[in-house]
């Protein structure tokens, strides 16, 4: 992940330490949804770098209805924020709400928080329009002493965004999806692997890679990566990657191969100088 800047980390750190006790005793007093917009407005200005009166609007208008903040960069709105009461859990279905919002608007990214908990999605623009968790973080219990979550809080930062910070962990969060690992280990060039290794342990016994394979998936690997509509979608992401791959190899060989010199290129030689090779200089006529 992205090297957080000694400034940015300083200002996380004592931030995220004020704002604990007043987000405790907000939750402790279960504040009312508005109360609890104002505390994450501060927290986006204060925590996270954004500029309170002209990166973050309140009750932004979508199509007739309204999502509670949005955050303004690089001259369109780039982020949803649609907040809960503090003392209400997070669900599904207010998820769905916010996802909704941004779809309607176009945007890629949506938060979804109550002040302590806070989710980040990535809008996946399908049939029908999905989302993607990317990291949740939970403030009653984050710890700025750990590097990796500090780097997490980092990523929504307002300096974060111009270092597309977010988007690369949206990337590496795919790559390491349980499913994507799991269709990358059933793929012929790691059955493949497997095989010679194992060739290595008993050099006479005969092995197939389907043999592997079946082992992997009823044995191995735990069947809901392996089944069901994520492992699907992985696996035909995995198979698209080989085949882009494969194409890209095949169109590089066939660059590096020389062409063949045209027939009309070559000299045309004929008579008895074709049969008898290069002949002698012949004087020149008195």
């Amino acid at each position: 992940m992205t090297t957080v800047p000694s400034r940015v980390a300083n200002r996380l750190v004592a931030n995220v330490k004020r704002f604990q006790p007043i987000l405790s005793s907000a939750k402790a007093r279960d504040v009312n949804e508005s109360d609890t917009v104002i505390i994450i407005t501060d927290m986006l200005s204060e925590i996270f770098g954004y500029e309170k009166y002209s990166d973050i609007t309140s009750e932004h208008a979508i199509r007739g209805t309204f999502c509670d903040l949005a955050l303004l960069l690089d001259g369109r709105i780039q982020i949803l924020l649609e907040a809960k009461a503090i003392g209400i859990e997070l669900k599904d279905s207010h998820v769905k709400q916010a996802v909704d919002y941004a779809a309607n608007k176009g945007v890629d990214w949506v938060v979804l928080t109550n002040g302590t908990h806070w989710r980040i999605y990535r809008v996946l623009f399908a049939k029908p329009i999905d989302q993607d968790l990317v990291y949740e973080i939970d403030f009653l219990s984050v710890d700025t002493r750990k590097t990796e979550e500090l780097e997490l809080l980092f990523v929504l930062t307002k300096e974060a965004w111009g270092k597309q910070a977010l988007n690369d962990l949206h990337q590496q969060r795919q790559v390491l999806s349980k499913f994507v690992i799991a269709a990358v280990t059933t793929t012929e060039t790691v059955l493949e692997v497997i095989r010679r290794e194992l060739r290595r342990i008993c050099p006479d016994v005969k092995l197939q890679t389907e043999q592997i394979e079946q082992v992997l998936v009823r044995e191995v690997l735990k069947r809901e990566v392996v089944e069901g509509e994520k492992a699907d979608e992985a696996r035909k992401k995995v198979s698209r990657c080989c085949n882009r791959q494969l194409r890209s190899r095949a169109e590089k060989t066939a660059g590096e191969i020389t062409p063949a010199i045209p027939l009309q290129a070559l000299p045309v030689v004929t008579g008895s100088a074709a049969m008898d090779g290069p002949q002698p200089a012949q004087p020149a006529a008195e």
